[in-house]
């Protein structure tokens, strides 16, 4: 009779870990740091059908980075979440804390299960406040860590190395433009100091915004094509920049808005 292969639990923490770790360093990086007026979600993303941003309820935003699959499988069990409890209770009553909670539960589970694989992703979870001070930034990690950043947060390949960059040029009345040229100039430089920055045009990025002066009870927006561009090329601000306009309910000039999802 042969005796069972036995791995003391730290190695096999040890190992998961490093195993989730690789898979998410393999993907393309994202951004999402606060402006004045809002928060900003940058992810450089050259496929126009997957997206690492989405919205997940009326002042929430969702972005990961790892494996499609297993944070789009996360974010729709989130606007389901979202969804029910908005429904049963009151919409005021889904916040991006409980959404994070949820979130890390799942993850925490996986991640800790003997027979499952962890998950290879890393998630952040946005909600925008009445004023900027309410505005919350919820990082998730593959084994259920939640984070609360302050200012901004970093996923994904050279993290440290873009994280370095924003925070030279954060700060907190930043314009949508700066905050936008911020964030690409930081994910173009992920090869390090000695490195020369890559060029990422509007075809590699996917930008959006939870837009606290949108009137709307909805402030997801996304922003791409001409107003991207423009948005990237300007320096201005973002109050009276046609570039950054509150659309009209369909898709205008490149900016696009969500279909309306069931009781909204």
């Amino acid at each position: 009779m042969s005796m069972p292969f036995y791995v003391a639990p730290e190695q096999q923490m040890k190992d998961r870990a490093d195993y989730a770790r690789k898979g998410i360093a393999r993907g393309r990086s994202v951004v999402v740091l606060h402006y004045a007026d809002g928060i900003l979600f940058v992810a450089e993303n050259r496929s126009q059908a997957l997206h690492k941003v989405s919205e997940i309820y009326d002042r929430i935003a969702f972005a990961a980075v790892g494996r499609y699959n297993e944070f789009e499988n996360l974010r729709q069990a989130g606007i389901r979440y979202a969804d029910l409890r908005g429904y049963s209770y009151d919409r005021t009553d889904v916040t991006g804390r409980g959404l994070a909670n949820t979130y890390a539960q799942v993850l925490g589970t996986i991640f800790s299960s003997g027979g499952d694989k962890p998950y290879e992703v890393e998630i952040v979870v946005a909600e925008l406040g009445t004023t900027p001070a309410l505005d919350q930034i919820y990082r998730l990690t593959y084994d259920g860590s939640v984070a609360d950043e302050a200012n901004f947060a970093v996923m994904g390949g050279s993290a440290d190395v873009i994280a370095e960059v924003v925070s030279r040029g954060f700060s907190p009345d930043l314009s949508l433009a700066e905050a936008a040229q911020l964030a690409v100039r930081a994910l173009s430089a992920d090869g390090g100091p000695n490195a020369a920055p890559r060029v990422l045009g509007v075809d590699a990025l996917e930008v959006a915004i939870l837009d606290r002066t949108r009137a709307l009870p909805r402030k997801f927006r996304r922003i791409k094509g001409d107003r991207l561009a423009a948005l990237l090329a300007d320096g201005s601000g973002p109050a009276g920049d046609p570039s950054v306009a509150p659309p009209t309910p369909s898709s205008v000039n490149g900016v696009e808005e969500p279909p309306k999802k069931p009781g909204t």
